[in-house]
């Protein structure tokens, strides 16, 4: 590790790192369970905007990590901090499911199709035409538009979906208009994380699979980054990046001894 402060504060990256399939990864529940007895700060992050941190929560419990509610922060969540943060009390139109529509309720957004500040594309299973047809005319009529996550796609037990970053790309194609992607590779979902458990740049570490993703937007804001060896990228992959993680390691089994 670089000389930095010790660890006080961490970021999980959930797929990948934590579970893989709906499975826990070996040594994810003991580094939970230490996260939690430690006291020690740390949220779950994921790009999914579609579930609440609720739901996941109950998702999570099913693969045996007792992760609560409090403790997972989503790209639903960084996207209505941002909203928030630019234009309070705002409107928007969303193309979402409960995540994003409960997340942007709660920081006191109107949901409307009338002349919104915003469209605001999340994740969802079942994309509509019309919706989107009506997203195209209101940001052709002036509305900004935000989407949550770049991810072209996502998964399922069928195979491939196309997700928000793949939906996005449509509606610009029609309207010209780039969308501000607010979740991961954005540094801006790893600072509204550190702000939502008052953590510092310095004392915060990033744990991730991918290094175009967790890698990327830990390093740039300013976190020390921890690459697990459990998800997408491959150790002989890391050097074809012109950026490199803190650390790499097997698991998170290998961190269970740092938190403490």
């Amino acid at each position: 590790m670089d000389e930095r402060k010790p660890i006080e504060c961490w970021l999980s990256d959930m797929d990948g790192v934590l579970v893989h399939e709906g499975q826990p990864v070996p040594g994810a529940e003991e580094f939970i369970r230490r996260l939690r007895e430690s006291g020690r700060r740390f949220l779950v992050l994921t790009n999914n905007s579609i579930y609440t941190p609720r739901d996941l929560s109950v998702r999570l419990r099913g693969a045996g990590l007792e992760v609560p509610p409090e403790s997972i922060w989503t790209s639903a969540l960084a996207t209505a901090q941002f909203l928030h943060d630019q234009r309070p009390g705002g409107t928007a139109y969303v193309i979402g499911e409960a995540g994003l529509t409960t997340a942007l309720h709660e920081v006191g957004y109107i949901l409307t199709d009338i002349a919104p500040d915003y469209v605001v594309l999340g994740e969802t299973r079942t994309y509509s035409f019309t919706a989107i047809t009506r997203a195209i005319r209101l940001i052709e009529a002036g509305s900004r538009f935000i989407a949550t996550n770049p991810d072209a796609v996502g998964p399922s037990n069928e195979g491939s979906l196309p997700a928000c970053g793949a939906v996005a790309a449509m509606i610009t194609k029609a309207t010209g208009v780039q969308p501000y992607f607010v979740g991961k590779p954005n540094p801006m979902m790893m600072r509204s994380a550190l702000n939502a458990i008052e953590g510092h740049s310095e004392s915060t570490a990033m744990i991730g699979d991918r290094m175009d993703t967790d890698i990327v937007s830990g390093m740039e804001a300013g976190l020390h980054t921890i690459l697990v060896l459990t998800g997408v990228t491959a150790e002989d992959q890391v050097d074809r990046y012109p950026f490199r993680p803190s650390r790499v390691v097997r698991s998170v089994a290998d961190l269970i001894e740092l938190v403490e």
